[in-house]
């Protein structure tokens, strides 16, 4: 984006046209544009991204600009995915007492849409399923869910981030974790 454009538009954008950032329930967005709306019940003033979902590109979405901080973030480089790849086995898990709380808590989790979060989400549910596998129960229906999009989340990003298939990140994590764990004895 050109600096007449970003001054025209105020200067106060936090992210350019053509950075990739997650938003917050949809996941990788690339923004297209910068742009103001033009509709009946709308502030023609008011600045927006244009953002179109890498899950989807045939949906556009809307954010203002001024509320950008709030739902978006940049997507993850390089070295920030390694870290969290190797920081996994030290992530703690998330501690639930009521099992009243449990949804908010992977829906909070969710939200935030932060990586570690994920990660912490993912393990608390790997463990419960594991718990009630062995006392012969299944897995509850919302557990499968968040575990899910937990994983679409955490994975998308991670394999984005690092130029790989997201479908292979589940074994590629695994594996760099083992190997880390080889070399460290």
């Amino acid at each position: 984006m050109g600096l007449s454009l970003f001054l025209r538009f105020g200067g106060d954008s936090v992210y350019q046209v053509g950075d990739y950032v997650v938003k917050v329930n949809t996941g990788i967005c690339r923004i297209e544009k910068m742009m103001h709306l033009d509709g009946m019940d709308v502030d023609k003033q008011k600045l927006y991204y244009l953002l179109v979902p890498l899950a989807d590109t045939n949906m556009k979405l809307y954010v203002p600009v001024e509320n950008a901080q709030k739902v978006l973030r940049k997507v993850l480089g390089e070295e920030e995915a390694w870290e969290i790849i190797h920081d996994i086995p030290k992530i703690e898990e998330i501690c639930i007492e009521n099992e009243k709380q449990r949804e908010e808590k992977y829906k909070e989790a969710i939200r935030e849409c932060n990586p570690k979060k994920l990660v912490s989400i993912i393990k608390t549910m790997y463990q419960r399923k594991q718990k009630r596998n062995a006392q012969g129960k299944k897995n509850t229906a919302t557990d499968e869910r968040y575990f899910k999009l937990a994983e679409e989340y955490l994975y998308a990003e991670l394999a984005f981030a690092l130029g790989k298939n997201k479908n292979e990140m589940c074994k590629f994590i695994q594996e760099t974790i083992e190997k880390s764990d080889r070399s460290v004895v």
